[in-house]
């Protein structure tokens, strides 16, 4: 057997190399980049130093030739049971396997990044005998370069250019070809670790550490994060709402505060398919909606952040507003296609960067308008007047250019169009301010009020001007449905935030003939379609999983329009179809049973929030709803 080849499924000799499945895999992460370990105790994603450099580990997108790191017992035992979870109310993973001769359990973590970025893996023998195999294949930039790797007998090093990576174990390592291996055997009670650490080739190599030390602080951080958790979710949620939060604070680059949408590249939305997108850059939807989620949540600190990061991105001219920026703020975000990667699964091409950053998304300024309004500001709060000033000067521009079409919240590739959710949002970013100016800007001793007035003014003639367009030209009158976009007779799944952002009370008659649309003609195999993608449409080839963001939205809808025990039942649902440890990707597909898309998704982790909350009832900043005020438009 060739020491390269892949052990993703190490019962599987002969059969062609692929990843396990994507629910195979948990997230481990520092705050500043992250790793996916597979249950079969591999790490077959690892981008370093941060979550959008180039990967070290890509198996995950080919085979073990381009990357991976696994500890597992060894291929002659015989293993009679597996445990797969997380520390409770950690980022720490552990497998326990069973086998005839005993019992081992693998536990890894990341430590909140210091000086340098760690994964550490300690094998404790929990009972008898367990002879274990330990395998590493270091490849750079996404698989394709062979670094240059020293080795002693229990240190190794592997450099290229200017990375270096530091193995440091108590196991003795040996060469395999291009892999290092590990052979040993743990007794009950014993300890292995293995410490993996990244470095600059150019200085000193990163300093050892006490794996133990690390552990307990690990465990010491999140724990002292998840108390400052103050939403109380029904007993039923509870769990999944703490993993989701969790999983949202890893996914957030701690020096900037910028939230990335997941923590991977290419992990196709239909197997075999071309919607192979990179997401590990920062969506304005997404980090809005994580800082409405974040303050009901009660963690002020991580929405403050987030603000800060907003502030530094957008700086400038608002016609340079983009829909996404990279971890620093970066909006230079070319897309390229790694040729030399098979891709998840054959599912090519596997794309890096995202050209997203060029197009026109009007729904932005909507998300993000609604989290600035719901933002805690101080009387001394300097980046107030700062915030102030960005506001109106992103109003300004988006005077100008909602009338225009664009490329929507899916990012169609196709022609624009004038997306009804699109304009929704348009209208919900004037709404919010006016509101937000009303509360804040409008009283007697604000030396700006006439100036204020005036604004508030334009804004009210923008609102009410979006307001009769969209009910004329986005509701299809026949068929007592809001449609895709103006003029089109297709659904759109998005619709379904109308209410939940109090364009429509939930109980208006053409919200609940939106309820019944999209139920009759997007639900399949009882989870919904975003949207119909057949006839090229949105400029790719057909065909995607159910996306699971509309699912919860959904949730949402039945709640505010009366039928709360479907709601119920629903979220109970979707709840199901995360994986052993609580995390769930982009889509799902229902017939075969398995997620789809880019994992962990912090789209819909936010969702699942945001619908925990309205099953809660829970008033406060999350979504900025008016439904629950009572308010009727006609």
């Amino acid at each position: 057997m060739s020491p390269l080849k892949s052990l993703l499924h190490p019962s599987a000799e002969d059969k062609p190399l692929q990843a396990a499945r994507i629910e195979d895999y948990a997230m481990i992460g520092d705050l500043q980049t992250g790793a996916l370990v597979c249950k079969s105790g591999s790490v077959d994603w690892l981008c370093w130093p941060t979550f959008s450099d180039h990967a070290v580990f890509a198996g995950l997108l080919g085979t073990s030739d381009h990357g991976f790191f696994q500890i597992r017992p060894a291929k002659d035992e015989a293993i009679t049971g597996e445990q797969w979870r997380y520390v409770p109310g950690t980022l720490i993973a552990e497998k326990t396997w069973t086998t005839l001769d005993g019992e081992v359990m693998v536990s890894d973590f990341m430590p909140p990044r210091g000086k340098n970025s760690d994964i550490v893996r300690i094998v404790k023998g929990v009972r008898g005998s367990v002879k274990m195999r330990m395998e590493v294949t270091f490849r750079f930039d996404y698989g394709r370069t062979v670094p240059w790797v020293t080795s002693a007998d229990h240190h190794l090093r592997a450099i290229n250019g200017p990375h270096l990576i530091v193995l440091r174990t108590e196991a003795p390592l040996h060469g395999e070809g291009l892999c290092t291996a590990s052979d040993f055997t743990v007794e009950e009670g014993q300890s292995i670790c293995f410490q993996l650490s990244y470095g600059s080739s150019t200085e000193e190599e990163p300093a050892s550490f006490d794996a133990y030390d690390a552990y307990r602080d690990t465990v010491n951080f999140w724990e002292e994060w998840m108390a400052k958790n103050q939403f109380q979710a029904r007993p039923e949620h509870r769990d999944a709402v703490e993993r989701s939060l969790i999983t949202l604070k890893a996914m957030t680059y701690q020096p900037s505060g910028g939230l990335v949408a997941a923590l991977t590249a290419g992990l196709p939305e239909r197997i075999g398919g071309e919607r192979n997108w990179d997401y590990r850059y920062c969506w304005i939807r997404d980090a809005a909606f994580t800082l409405l989620v974040l303050l009901h949540a009660g963690f002020t600190e991580e929405a403050m952040a987030w603000r800060g990061w907003l502030l530094r991105a957008i700086a400038g001219s608002p016609e340079q507003f983009r829909a996404v920026y990279g971890l620093k703020g970066e909006q230079l975000l070319t897309e390229w296609c790694a040729e030399w990667l098979p891709g998840y699964e054959n599912s090519r091409p596997v794309r890096i960067g995202n050209a997203a950053v060029e197009q026109l998304q009007l729904d932005n300024f909507g998300d993000l308008i609604t989290a600035l309004s719901r933002t805690p500001v101080g009387k001394d709060d300097m980046l107030a007047k700062d915030m102030r000033s960005m506001v109106t000067g992103l109003l300004r521009y988006l005077a100008k250019v909602w009338h225009e079409p664009d490329n929507g919240i899916w990012e169609t590739r196709g022609k624009r169009e004038h997306f009804v959710h699109s304009k929704l949002m348009a209208w919900v970013a004037f709404d919010r301010a006016i509101s937000t100016y009303e509360q804040r800007h409008l009283t007697e001793d604000d030396p700006d009020r006439d100036k204020n007035q005036e604004l508030v003014e334009e804004w009210r003639r923008n609102r009410e001007e979006l307001r009769a367009e969209i009910l004329e030209k986005g509701f299809d009158k026949e068929r007592n449905t809001f449609t895709q976009a103006y003029g089109s007779k297709r659904l759109d799944a998005a619709t379904l935030r109308i209410p939940l952002v109090g364009f429509l009370p939930g109980d208006d008659p053409r919200v609940l003939g939106t309820i019944d649309a999209i139920e009759k003609n997007l639900m399949q195999n009882g989870l919904l379609l975003r949207y119909d993608t057949a006839g090229d449409s949105d400029g790719l080839p057909s065909g995607e999983g159910a996306f699971l963001a509309c699912s919860f939205w959904y949730v949402g809808a039945l709640h505010v329009a009366g039928r709360r025990d479907e709601a119920s039942a629903f979220f109970l649902k979707l709840l199901g179809l995360r994986n052993e440890v609580g995390l769930l990707s982009e889509e799902y597909d229902l017939p075969h049973g398995r997620q789809l898309g880019n994992f962990p998704q912090a789209l819909s982790h936010l969702t699942l929030c945001h619908a925990a909350m309205i099953l809660a009832d829970a008033e406060g900043p999350w979504n900025g709803h008016t439904q629950a005020t009572g308010r009727k438009q006609s």
